[in-house]
């Protein structure tokens, strides 16, 4: 492991960091701080740290009621991977939602996040749909872990 401090967002400044990671990489969906707040309140939002350096994010969508399936999304800054971070926020990840007794894990990826998709590949997981949302020009990837 490395010295990536990892925690929930809680307070202006990490909801701020939380939200500058998301909108980096995933620049056709930007949400604001107060959206932010209100996901935290459904999902698990974490913010990760090396030192005091902003490295990534990560959020957990909570299987529902009706379903087994959670999906984990790991988010690391361009400069930050391939070092390692984007495995520890994972490995969180997947441990909560397991937690939460999910028994399907799904991802979901911009499709011009090359390195997200070859992230999520090489942990196993495999697409199922591709689409776009009402006024995007760049689609969405779903991907289940195999």
């Amino acid at each position: 492991m490395s010295d990536l401090r990892i925690q929930r967002p809680h307070d202006d400044a990490t909801f701020t960091d939380w939200q500058y990671v998301h909108n980096a990489i995933i620049p056709t969906h930007l949400l604001s701080v107060e959206e932010i707040r209100e996901r935290a309140q459904r999902n698990h939002l974490e913010v990760a740290y090396l030192g005091d350096v902003l490295v990534g994010c990560s959020t957990v969508r909570p299987p529902s009621d009706d379903t087994s399936t959670a999906t984990v999304i790991a988010r690391v800054l361009a400069p930050h991977r391939g070092q390692g971070f984007g495995e520890e926020l994972y490995a969180r990840g997947l441990a909560r939602a397991r937690e939460w007794g999910a028994e399907v894990i799904e991802t979901v990826v911009l499709s011009s996040n090359e390195d997200g998709l070859r992230f999520a590949r090489r942990h196993g997981f495999v697409e199922i749909e591709r689409y776009l949302l009402p006024g995007d020009t760049i689609p969405w990837i779903d991907l289940r872990l195999a």
